[in-house]
């Protein structure tokens, strides 16, 4: 459930405060506003589908993504070995691992993106993800 969920980044600072002194991911989920997670999702539109049943582009589309398997989102998406010996599933742990860089997460990856440096942001996104891939 999302606490403070606002309406832009006007709310940012009081987000981060809410979050506390060096806030831990539980801390920003906390304060995690998937709108503006869906703001910065935008630039993931050129590779990634996000609707349910859309399909692959040159990323997996990413709707429900949370729970399954990482390289496993898909059955119609050819993940990268580097991706396939990962293991494990998405979880907001993983998914900030991931957001803050594909290429330290799974190096080979083909993922080009560099991360987002910001834990909030990142948040916000993992929100987002959770939010749009509720059936």
């Amino acid at each position: 459930m999302l606490l403070l969920a606002g309406c832009g980044d006007g709310d940012r600072a009081a987000r981060l405060k809410a979050a506390g002194p060096n806030p831990s991911l539980d801390a920003l989920m906390r304060v995690a506003d998937a709108d503006a997670g869906a703001r910065t999702f935008g630039q993931c539109l050129a590779c990634h589908t996000i609707g349910k049943g859309e399909l692959d582009r040159a990323g997996p589309n990413l709707h429900g993504i949370m729970g399954k398997p990482v390289a496993g989102g898909s059955d119609r998406f050819g993940y990268t070995g580097a991706l396939k010996t990962v293991g494990g599933v998405w979880n907001r742990p993983t998914m900030d691992r991931w957001l803050t860089s594909p290429q330290r997460f799974a190096p080979g990856t083909r993922m080009t993106f560099a991360g987002l440096s910001d834990p909030l942001a990142r948040a916000d996104v993992i929100a987002y993800l959770e939010r749009e891939g509720r059936e």
